[in-house]
């Protein structure tokens, strides 16, 4: 018998290959599927995924684009934070060192400034698709608070980084910002005090925003993401994007995540990279002069996530327009899976036909009335002087909120009786017209207000100049 000849040892080059490198796709399903439970995939993705939730226009991407702009995030962060030093004044100085004479520092800020505020965007309409395909009722009731609490968190995260460039910009929006923290009862003061280190923004403050941007924030939401998309694979995947037309179940195809969804999610990733490139590119991140404390611009406005609130503030008592609205809204939010529980809706696109018709008019109605409310409490409605003996809580807190209540009331009931609307329908109703209405005092604010918070057109804004 011949004896054989003995194979050489593969060399340590190899050996990391092999471990490290695949050599390609496997041409049969049962070989996909062994390469993604050996990979870091199956902690993100199942073996098998629905067809019908591969298509873009039911989830568009959302979840995935939050997830890569947080990884630009960390990895731009890395190297901003290596060239920082959170102390004033020096850190507006190492600001323009960034932009000057570090190796693409300028495009790394820029691009971890436009990620930042496009994660908003991104996980507010990820939140917003989840809500109207009804994907947040059981068994996903969990992931829901995870995904608002992440929000939170997003917001948290843009808000402390503001500051950080320590710019005339940064350091007013932070001081509007953080004055609305003061309304909370009984522990307003002491909690600011507690957030900004001290009676006002200052260095103090600086340490501490720098402190939970890098530390505690980022490291919360990172970890609840990691939560989150295994809460999606435990909860039995993405819902089934369904025809408010559709009778009949249909038969569910699975196919491998290996190369059905992993080879979209990799091209959709190339395309939003090389997008948020470009933008950096072309569009600088704003930087105004160095911080001074003594010379407040006019008008001093919140970072633009925020302005929904301050305009809140311009029309109703502190603690009602920066507390008490808030907090009803945000409870609400988190609230919903456990009083819109009609699961036979889940997948559809705003519930139905008639649910479709219902969020529609809610936004033509918040689109009309939000603005013209907006005109009559700056020129015509004035409940301080009307009701000059009542404490200021009340005329220009309670009973404002009332008078606003009252028809959101009337028109729930006239919904329910006049079109049959059921309990999913109303909700669907109610949060599209808040939200809207959020959303039109957001671009008032941004864009209507002027000098004093007076409102101007924005094309007859007046310039003014310190």
């Amino acid at each position: 018998m011949d004896e054989q000849t003995p194979q050489p040892e593969p060399s340590i080059f190899q050996r990391m290959r092999e471990k490290l490198v695949p050599e390609g796709i496997p041409e049969d399903d049962r070989g996909r599927i062994r390469m993604v439970v050996d990979s870091l995939i199956l902690h993100i993705h199942p073996s098998k995924v629905e067809v019908s939730t591969l298509k873009w226009t039911y989830t568009w991407g959302l979840g995935g684009l939050s997830a890569l702009l947080m990884t630009i995030l960390g990895l731009t962060g890395i190297v901003l934070l290596n060239n920082y030093t959170p102390a004033a004044p020096q850190a507006y100085f190492d600001i323009l060192e960034i932009n000057s004479n570090v190796w693409f520092g300028e495009l790394i800020r820029n691009l971890h400034h436009w990620s930042a505020n496009l994660l908003i965007v991104v996980a507010v309409l990820h939140l917003i698709r989840v809500f109207v395909t009804g994907a947040y009722r059981p068994p996903r009731e969990l992931n829901w608070l995870i995904g608002v609490a992440m929000l939170l968190l997003v917001l948290g995260a843009n808000f402390t980084g503001y500051l950080l460039p320590w710019d005339q910009l940064a350091f007013w929006a932070i001081t509007v910002g953080t004055s609305i923290i003061s309304y909370v009862p009984l522990v307003g003061s002491w909690l600011t005090q507690l957030i900004l280190g001290g009676p006002e923004v200052g260095a103090n403050t600086l340490l501490n925003f720098y402190s939970m941007h890098i530390s505690f924030i980022p490291l919360a939401i990172f970890g609840l993401m990691s939560y989150h998309f295994w809460r999606v694979r435990k909860d039995g995947g993405l819902t089934r994007p369904k025809s408010a037309n559709q009778i009949e179940v249909e038969k569910v195809e699975r196919v491998t995540t290996i190369p059905n969804l992993v080879h979209k999610e990799l091209i959709f990733a190339l395309a939003w990279t090389s997008a948020l490139l470009l933008f950096s590119m072309l569009v600088p991140a704003p930087l105004e002069g160095i911080a001074n404390p003594a010379l407040s611009p006019n008008p001093a406005k919140a970072p633009w996530y925020f302005m929904g609130l301050q305009e809140l503030l311009l029309h109703f008592h502190p603690l009602v327009g920066a507390i008490v609205i808030p907090s009803i809204v945000v409870i609400g939010i988190f609230l919903l899976p456990f009083f819109d529980l009609n699961l036979a809706s889940v997948g559809i696109y705003f519930r139905s036909n008639r649910g479709r018709a219902l969020t529609l008019l809610a936004a033509g109605l918040a689109l009309i009335a939000t603005p013209i409310w907006v005109l009559l409490d700056e020129y015509a409605l004035n409940w301080t002087e009307w009701l000059p003996t009542w404490n200021t809580l009340l005329s220009n807190g309670l009973i404002p909120l009332v008078v606003i209540l009252l028809p959101l009331i009337l028109l729930d009931e006239w919904m329910s009786k006049k079109y049959q609307a059921d309990t999913e329908e109303r909700v669907l109703f109610i949060t599209t017209f808040i939200f809207t209405a959020f959303i039109v005092l957001t671009l008032i604010g941004i864009f209507f207000r002027g000098p004093g918070m007076s409102l101007y057109l924005p094309w007859n804004m007046p310039v003014v100049v310190h």
